[in-house]
């Protein structure tokens, strides 16, 4: 499909609309994660949507030392995927058609939920993406806006920022799409060396690795709510070779650290073994976090979670999580 270039506000707001406007915020270095994010809005949107991929490297994200320069910049190559993908058109605004006049003095503050993890890591942050976030929003004037999963905080943000402050506009929250080894699609994966990628591949080890002990947990606390450990019910049981079983699930359930206590520890042997690699691969943090806030939950906490990882391999720094369920067998969706 022809895929049209906007440069400026304007020209986006003359289009004609007449469906739905989908949006999906990128920073370009267009990958198959991006792809996801626009055929999901071309889907939504519908056949008489509309489906637009902004492409801004936003300055007021990056901090001091951070890859502001050597950010990818390949606005022909993203044009052309945005448009396989489905999307009407590209907005690519300069950062002067975005800050007139220079940096905005009014940004919007990302609060407590903004200070944790990343933004623990990256101080600002968090306030120049929803600052940014806000703007383009206001100058893209979608009826729904996709963003993936893959940047939790991020996503969980947008959220609190869009209920907190009236944006009449629908957040769709995509899965993260990975390559054939696991790794979490990145622009910035293509920093990586073969060696270094290697290490990097640890990051997403953790979280499956966290996410099987979280299963196997769960079906021994289920085995052990299906059969009470009552006196009755194990001579029942025993009449047809169960007893033993059920002894066996009460027990280990019992004995079995609290489920979010070992979820991190399963994660923390891999993280472990990584940091011995070479090149090594240096954590920032792994927390299981509550996506309302991200604060670390407890041993008997129920409920949705995200266990997430952050780490440096070489001068790359990945991030990568999962979503886990607790108080019920499996993870989430």
């Amino acid at each position: 499909m022809t895929t049209t270039l906007l440069r400026t506000a304007d020209e986006l707001h003359a289009r004609t609309r007449t469906g739905r406007r989908a949006v999906v915020m990128t920073m370009g270095a267009l990958h198959e994660g991006h792809a996801t994010l626009i055929r999901t809005a071309r889907e939504l949107a519908g056949p008489d949507g509309e489906v637009v991929v902004t492409v801004f490297v936003n300055p007021l994200q990056f901090g001091a030392g951070e890859d502001l320069d050597r950010y990818p910049r390949t606005l022909d190559a993203d044009l052309k995927l945005a448009g396989l993908s489905g999307a009407d058109a590209v907005f690519a605004p300069s950062v002067d058609e975005v800050y007139p006049g220079g940096e905005p003095q009014v940004r919007i503050t990302a609060g407590p939920m903004g200070a944790r993890l990343e933004g623990a890591s990256r101080p600002g942050h968090f306030d120049g993406m929803l600052t940014v976030v806000a703007k383009l929003l206001h100058l893209t004037r979608p009826d729904l806006a996709l963003y993936g999963q893959k940047d939790a905080q991020q996503l969980a943000l947008i959220r609190r920022m869009v209920r907190d402050l009236n944006f009449g506009v629908e957040i769709v929250g995509v899965p993260t799409v990975r390559e054939e080894d696991g790794l979490a699609l990145s622009s910035r994966n293509r920093y990586l060396s073969p060696e270094q990628r290697r290490t990097a591949l640890s990051l997403s080890r953790a979280l499956f690795a966290g996410s099987d002990r979280h299963a196997a947990q769960e079906a021994l606390r289920a085995r052990a709510r299906e059969v009470p450990a009552t006196h009755a019910r194990a001579e029942a049981l025993s009449a047809i070779g169960e007893s033993r079983a059920a002894a066996d699930a009460h027990a280990v359930a019992k004995a079995l650290p609290g489920a979010p206590t070992a979820v991190r520890a399963a994660a923390r042997l891999i993280l472990d073994d990584a940091a011995r690699l070479s090149p090594p691969l240096e954590l920032d943090y792994l927390a299981l976090v509550d996506p309302s806030d991200f604060t670390e939950i407890d041993d008997d906490f129920t409920g949705e979670a995200v266990l997430a990882v952050a780490a440096r391999v070489g001068t790359t720094r990945l991030i990568d999580n999962i979503p886990l369920l607790f108080g019920t067998s499996g993870a989430a969706s």
